[in-house]
């Protein structure tokens, strides 16, 4: 194989070795992928059909909605298909495909979560001028930038790692395709492309992050100056959560792509992917949305119309 035009299939990890295993798996996939598109398909039907909840946050939750549910169901869904009928075979072309997505669904997700701290910040520390800065126009400007950039990204990405020549094989340590597992198969030595692409992804997801931590200092300053108690806690059982889940998806994600590969083993590989990859998808239906009264009230009564109907 002394290229990739060579190669029309690659071999993903296997999950488990017996029969009974990838049974397990396939179960556990299939639990959590019905969790997530029953949790995020809630949501985003309570929003689009409750009029009280057209505001600029339960919009943001919307458009996070639709990226969990795009990332679950770009990687899960083979990986159940592999599981059930004993295989590890994906196309070149779907290798391809699915790396795409995984980046754009995974990039929005990080440009929405950015944003909503900004809803909180703004919510929280300057509420007089909510209805100016996030405004119907300004909301749909910032989601459809962070849509946009997530595609150039997601576009940049693909079109640099396929167009390496792979020569070590196409078997990867992974159950999905995922860049670092697809490099390890390269014998390119344009050490000053994968460089650049990578400082520039790691600069712009730095200023999210560093954006965040300084948003959330600024709320946590105002919030001690609550007077209530109560207030207090509300303020924090809403921001904690929130900040928690972006720590865990840029803590881990950036750890899988940027670790050095004398540390490289299979099971942390594995344990990484999922933390950033299935586990905030499962997780932000609960933090973000669910936990909100008024949205649990708009699911309520969403799924109370839905048997009446039936």
């Amino acid at each position: 194989m002394s290229n990739s035009s060579s190669i029309s299939y690659s071999l993903l990890l296997a999950l488990a070795d017996t029969q009974q295993l990838q049974l397990l798996h396939f179960c556990l996939l299939l639990g959590i992928s019905l969790a997530v598109i029953l949790g995020n398909g809630l949501i985003i039907s309570a929003v689009a059909c409750g009029h009280h909840l057209h505001t600029p946050m339960f919009f943001f939750l919307l458009n996070l909605a639709l990226t969990d549910l795009g990332s679950i169901c770009t990687t899960v869904p083979k990986a159940m298909h592999n599981s059930l009928w004993d295989t590890r075979n994906i196309s070149y072309t779907g290798c391809a495909a699915q790396l795409f997505l995984l980046i754009f669904f995974l990039a929005t997700e990080f440009s929405l979560l950015t944003i909503m701290c900004y809803d909180r910040y703004v919510s929280i520390c300057k509420p007089l001028h909510y209805g100016t800065l996030l405004g119907s126009r300004a909301c749909a400007h910032m989601a459809a930038a962070a849509w946009a950039s997530a595609f150039l990204n997601a576009l940049l990405h693909t079109a640099n790692t396929f167009s390496l020549p792979l020569c070590h094989g196409n078997a990867l340590g992974q159950f999905f395709c995922e860049i670092p597992q697809i490099l390890k198969l390269s014998c390119s030595k344009s050490y000053l492309r994968k460089l650049g692409l990578l400082v520039v992804t790691s600069s712009l997801s730095l200023g999210c992050f560093v954006f965040i931590v300084f948003s959330y200092m600024q709320i946590f300053r105002a919030v001690l100056r609550i007077p209530s108690e109560q207030g207090r806690h509300k303020a924090f059982s809403t921001c904690l959560p929130h900040l928690a889940v972006v720590s865990l998806f840029v803590s881990t994600g950036t750890f899988a792509h940027l670790k050095p590969p004398s540390i490289s083993l299979p099971s942390l590989d594995l344990a990484l992917s999922v933390l950033y990859s299935v586990v905030p998808p499962a997780l932000n239906p609960l933090i973000y949305s669910l936990r909100n009264q008024e949205l649990k009230a708009a699911v309520w009564t969403q799924i109370i119309g839905w048997f009446q109907k039936h």
